[in-house]
């Protein structure tokens, strides 16, 4: 089984992920955190399932999609996986360090 490890990036993206939903509602705010770390659980036993990335073109950095979010992966090796980060949708990646 495939070990997940959350990139500092990225528990940095989902803690702002949070802090900006919680504005509104604290509920809806662990949802959406809550559905994008059960979303990467499916990459312990598949870790190919996402496309790869067209803006990197890395056969190795892959996405998973959950709602408006870009959950974007790296295969290190056949037993890790690196969440790198989580991006909204409607951002642009290209201006992004990944």
């Amino acid at each position: 089984m495939v070990q997940i490890n959350w990139t500092f990036q990225a528990k940095e993206d989902l803690k702002s992920i949070s802090d900006y939903i919680s504005r509104d509602s604290v509920h809806y705010a662990k949802l959406h955190v809550n559905k994008i770390r059960t979303r990467t659980k499916i990459l312990k036993s598949h870790f190919k399932i996402g496309k790869i990335v067209t803006e990197i073109g890395d056969q190795n950095i892959r996405e998973l999609i959950q709602g408006n979010y870009r959950i974007i992966y790296k295969i290190v090796s056949e037993n890790q996986i690196d969440i790198l980060t989580i991006h909204h949708s409607a951002r642009d990646l290209s201006g992004r360090s990944i």
